[in-house]
């Protein structure tokens, strides 16, 4: 089993399979598989007799292996691709094929959001005739350092803060955040090799001043004006940061907080490593560190179960989402 990048350098080296399974929660490897093998292993004149797409929902299994069982014409190999293939019924019975793929049709099963069961005679026999790609969702905290390399690629870097600001905003989809990415290379002023909060809030619209990562910012240096400055915008324009996702940064931020107190090796490396952060944000952790012991952190985290479960309704049904969030900043900063 090989990673995307091993297998696209395959492709681009015209090293081909009969058969390619592409699964897995992160969808984004799996497009940029499909999207190569269907732009660029035929010519435009090879396609018209040679390459077929089928999508799981409306096709059948027949249908796909006699595609599949079929010789190319004037090509030396043909294409045959099932996108959404999660949705094709018996998709088990496809291993009449698996079991002998023809070497002049390349076979591509895109199958997203899940898994085979790899306990199945299907997998197994896919194991052995096929190229298997397993494309796994990252960490939320692994995205900063995805959208630098994606960056890096294109001769472009990102400063940590406009990275994180980035993907606060944009969550752990890397389809979403590539396609941002790529407007926001586009929309650059020529010459720019570094995108910074700026860029992002004049391309993306995102705010640079008010957003969750400048709040985790402001309550971990207790800077009371500021927290509820952002308190306020938030409760003005709650589409720029639903209560309920504000919750969720707080509460990382905060268990990150409480780790931080009982690290032994408090070397900036270590903490980076055991908080699953950039080390550029280290200090950032410090001084919360300071401005709230453990016990007062603990109290936070329960304060912040408190007002995840007010904001879906229990114990709350009048209370709108921006007086919720100052009154949980009240109790967080005093």
């Amino acid at each position: 089993m090989k990673d995307y990048e091993q297998i696209l350098n395959d492709l681009k080296n015209k090293i081909f399979h009969p058969v390619y399974l592409l699964m897995g929660d992160e969808a984004y490897y799996l497009d940029l598989i499909t999207d190569y093998i269907s732009k660029h292993l035929l010519t435009e004149a090879e396609k018209t007799f040679n390459q077929i797409v089928f999508y799981g929902k409306d096709a059948d299994v027949r249908s796909i292996i006699d595609a599949a069982r079929r010789f190319p014409m004037m090509a030396n190999y043909q294409v045959v691709i099932v996108k959404e293939a999660q949705e094709l019924k018996k998709i088990e019975d496809l291993i009449f094929y698996v079991e002998k793929p023809l070497k002049s049709t390349i076979l591509v099963i895109n199958y997203k959001y899940s898994t085979l069961d790899k306990r199945t005679k299907f997998y197994k026999t896919l194991l052995a005739n096929a190229e298997i790609l397993e494309s796994k969702k990252l960490y939320d905290n692994q995205i900063p350092d995805w959208v630098i390399n994606f960056l890096k690629k294109e001769g472009i870097a990102i400063d940590a803060e406009a990275a994180a600001l980035l993907t606060e905003f944009l969550g752990n989809d890397l389809s979403k955040i590539a396609h941002e990415l790529d407007k926001l290379s586009l929309m650059l002023p020529e010459g720019t090799k570094l995108i910074n909060k700026l860029h992002i809030e004049k391309n993306i619209g995102i705010s640079k001043d008010y957003n969750n990562f400048e709040l985790t910012k402001a309550l971990g240096q207790k800077n009371v004006l500021k927290a509820n400055r952002i308190a306020d915008y938030f409760s003005k324009n709650p589409k720029a940061a639903p209560f309920t996702v504000t919750i969720q940064v707080l509460f990382s931020f905060f268990s990150k907080v409480l780790t931080f107190h009982f690290l032994t090796d408090k070397s900036r490396s270590s903490v980076a490593s055991n908080l699953g952060i950039n080390p550029y944000f280290v200090a950032e952790y410090e001084q919360a560190a300071r401005k709230y012991n453990p016990s007062q952190t603990v109290a936070i985290i329960s304060y912040l179960r408190d007002y995840d479960m007010k904001s879906k309704g229990v114990g709350n049904t009048s209370v709108p989402d921006g007086e919720l969030l100052r009154e949980l900043l009240f109790k967080i900063l005093h």
